[in-house]
């Protein structure tokens, strides 16, 4: 078993950054068997299991307690972790826990979930090797950052923030957003970013930023077995000295059909160097978008307030919100709002409808973002004071996790929006 305990008291003590505890890495290509002896933390680790950071790992959850994991292992390899729980007093469970020892191959990691909160208890299991000692009842987060914690290398640690940002419709400017709040974030914060064009032929992430590379994502995509930290360092566009892109080709000459994991290896990699990235989707719903986005650490949808954007914006949320229950719900923003002689959905309504209150509303600047956008410029560079300066501040604020996300009233257009739905279905 492994020699590594935490103690919650000492945990505690640690200085974390607020981010740094809501963030919970994704768990590697492990195999987990978890044995319960109460149907609370069954289900717990059962939605836990189904948990979006735990795609990439094997876990199954069972009843039975230490003596089924005694059994089980009879005849039988230990996966990389164990997750036993146990009713029974403190000396009874060491007891048992010595039998499971028996059948225990080395490397093999153990969690113990206990209802007899001892510091006793813990030095003990600190002594037979237990990786980590939680006190029932055990919330599905809380059993996810146990096991999280148990790969928290120094290369997991710095694993960065992926923000995916993605329109509810075309034309919304989603790019727009993204690149101005992934350069507030360097600013403001002074932490390296990359800002990751996804939209192969058409992405303007190069034009933003009045870069113009030669090479950029598409290589890195076709190319991973090339796919190191240095390959990558060559593909990536310096702009300021905490913000770097990598862009996309925006070219025609190929057809861009993307495998379904075919991104996946390249986020990866750009996390491991810089605390975040902000990855600019495109709007299309294919396997590796639709993957790439639910993958995400934060997402941010823009929409404009009209109909269209009403009906997909809340289309997403609500699968957003159906595949990660554990994580808050996406960012919401409204973007070019208040466009002359054009009938508009109003902010309240709309932010009601999608039960979600936009984390920033930008208004229709047409002079102002097209002057930066041609110029190649942010728009904080263009104009310090503009309103869109601080809901981009604001924004990027959010998104390091110290805002909160009220929910709104009702809306009028819940009944339009429960029509829509049954005409589509």
């Amino acid at each position: 078993m492994s020699m590594a305990l935490r103690h919650d008291a000492e945990a505690a003590s640690e200085p974390r950054s607020e981010v740094q505890s809501n963030f919970i890495p994704p768990l590697p290509r492990v195999t987990i068997q978890c044995f319960c002896e109460t149907s609370p933390l069954h289900a717990a680790l059962t939605q836990a299991s189904a948990d979006r950071r735990v795609a990439r790992a094997h876990m199954t959850v069972q009843m039975g307690g230490i003596a089924a994991a005694v059994q089980a292992y009879a005849d039988q390899p230990t996966p990389n972790v164990v997750v036993l729980e146990s009713t029974a007093n403190a000396q009874a469970m060491l007891d048992m826990l010595d039998q499971f020892a028996e059948r225990c191959d080395p490397g093999t990691n153990v969690i113990i979930v206990g209802h007899t909160n001892d510091i006793s208890l813990y030095r003990a299991l600190k002594e037979r090797g237990v990786s980590d000692y939680l006190v029932a009842p055990v919330p599905a987060m809380e059993a996810l950052r146990a096991l999280s914690s148990i790969y928290e290398s120094a290369e997991a640690s710095t694993l960065g923030r992926t923000v995916a940002f993605l329109g509810a419709k075309g034309g919304v400017g989603s790019s727009t957003i993204a690149h101005n709040v992934g350069w507030s974030i360097a600013r403001d914060t002074q932490n390296d970013v990359v800002i990751a064009d996804l939209d192969l032929p058409f992405g303007t992430a190069g034009l933003d930023f009045n870069q113009d590379p030669p090479q950029g994502i598409a290589e890195a995509i076709y190319s991973p077995e090339r796919l190191d930290e240095v390959y990558l360092e060559r593909l990536l566009s310096k702009c300021t000295d905490h913000l770097s892109i990598i862009a996309a080709p925006s070219t025609l000459e190929r057809e861009y059909d993307l495998g379904g994991d075919a991104v996946e290896p390249v986020i990866d990699m750009i996390r491991k160097t810089v605390p975040v990235v902000v990855l600019d989707v495109p709007h299309l719903w294919t396997r590796w978008a639709k993957g790439t986005v639910q993958a995400a650490d934060e997402i941010v949808i823009t929409a404009m307030p009209d109909l269209a954007n009403l009906r997909n914006a809340k289309n997403l949320i609500d699968l957003i919100k159906q595949t990660r229950p554990n994580d808050r719900p996406p960012h919401l923003v409204i973007n070019q709002a208040g466009v002359p002689k054009k009938p508009e959905i109003g902010v309240a309504d709309f932010a009601a409808a999608l039960e979600i209150e936009p984390s920033a509303v930008i208004a229709f600047e047409p002079q102002l973002f097209a002057t930066a956008s041609n110029n190649g410029q942010m728009i904080a560079e263009m104009q310090a004071n503009a309103k869109p300066v601080e809901a981009f501040r604001l924004l990027a604020t959010t998104l390091s996790g110290r805002g909160e996300v009220r929910r709104p009233k009702k809306s009028a257009f819940g009944p339009l929006l429960e029509r829509l739905r049954l005409k589509k279905g």
